[in-house]
């Protein structure tokens, strides 16, 4: 199993960063998790379009979802077009970016599966096990096995100790991250700090931890910092083109 990361950025795109997105490949299954704004282009660098197995989307909120959109265009406008895509998101999540090209050719793009956070579902060779997490929307935490292999990932998410048990012995942790030290008291409850990821994957006993959806601006160096005070194994922020191999 690889993780490469597309982008990590929280709420917009920097000149440097894509938001969320990550393409997750077993046995030469490729399953794009959360194609947030700019991440398009990212995945292009890997995989075309038409290679892309399966999306699977944590919340709707458009750093999270938006580049879908250009996405199924182009297998849409492909010559051949590609087949249907299995598109799996929480119910409404999606509405407002597959209304975008309805009436199109678009519209037969894309075979949606929706969840409600805390449903169990396969996704090609993988295992997904769902989490509601706290979130301004509804968000689903993921937890992905496949051959004994597990990676968790919160999406956006504030303190839960729903956290711990999604990220319990994982292989490795993609924890929200947004804040370094201190979350201001009116996102306390919706989103984390790298020294709260820290301290999740440290009880949750993860293997390794990446920290992402880092506001823009913020020092990887100082949230790697904040998050090492309580987590002591391998530790990195989602940065674009970072690739994790996984046992």
């Amino acid at each position: 199993m690889r993780l490469t990361v597309l982008g990590g950025s929280g709420a917009w795109p920097t000149a440097a960063q894509a938001c969320s997105g990550y393409l997750l490949v077993h046995r030469g299954f490729r399953l794009l998790i959360d194609p947030g704004f700019a991440v398009m282009p990212r995945l292009q660098e890997h995989a075309p379009p038409a290679a892309v197995d399966a999306v699977l989307v944590s919340h709707g909120h458009p750093d999270h979802c938006a580049d879908l959109a250009p996405l199924l265009r182009a297998r849409a406008y492909a010559d051949p077009p590609c087949p249907r895509l299995a598109v799996h998101a929480p119910h409404g999540a999606l509405d407002a970016v597959l209304a975008l090209d309805r009436g199109s050719a678009v519209d037969g793009a894309w075979d949606l599966r929706a969840f409600d956070p805390g449903d169990t579902f396969p996704v090609g060779p993988f295992h997904v096990e769902t989490r509601r997490l706290p979130h301004h929307v509804p968000n689903a935490g993921l937890r992905l096995t496949a051959s004994g292999t597990v990676l968790a990932y919160t999406g956006d998410t504030g303190p839960s100790p729903h956290i711990t048990d999604l990220a319990s012995g994982a292989d490795l942790l993609l924890c929200e991250a947004t804040y370094v030290d201190r979350v201001p008291l009116l996102e306390a409850p919706y989103l984390l700090s790298a020294e709260l990821a820290g301290r999740y994957a440290a009880q949750a006993g993860a293997a390794r931890l990446v920290l992402t959806h880092l506001w823009p601006g913020t020092s990887p160096a100082e949230a790697e910092r904040a998050a090492a005070r309580s987590f002591p194994g391998p530790t990195a922020v989602a940065r674009t083109g970072l690739t994790v191999p996984l046992p």
